[in-house]
């Protein structure tokens, strides 16, 4: 299921952008390669990170945080669901 391309970054950036988290990629110390900021709703990842440390940060983010969905386009709503399913049956 995850494929660890540019296209499926996009998807996962898109998703995250049609809910009421904000993504950024900066240069900073954190010690798992990113930041929830929870209150304020914003996910910040490394930018140095290449796009397969991108793409699992954003999966790890993804399993702990709740998503909008009210907001998703159908494909994000099927990726979504997708994903939901994947980190249940792990």
């Amino acid at each position: 299921m995850i494929k660890y391309t540019i296209p499926f970054l996009t998807k996962l950036e898109d998703m995250i952008a049609e809910s009421d988290y904000t993504l950024r990629y900066e240069k900073g110390n954190f010690k798992s390669g990113y930041c929830v900021l929870k209150d304020q709703k914003i996910i910040i990842i490394n930018k140095f990170y290449t796009t397969e440390g991108k793409i699992n940060a954003l999966m790890e983010i993804l399993k702990g945080i709740v998503l909008d969905t009210t907001r998703f386009t159908e494909k994000s709503q099927k990726l979504h669901e997708e994903l939901m399913q994947q980190f249940q049956a792990a």
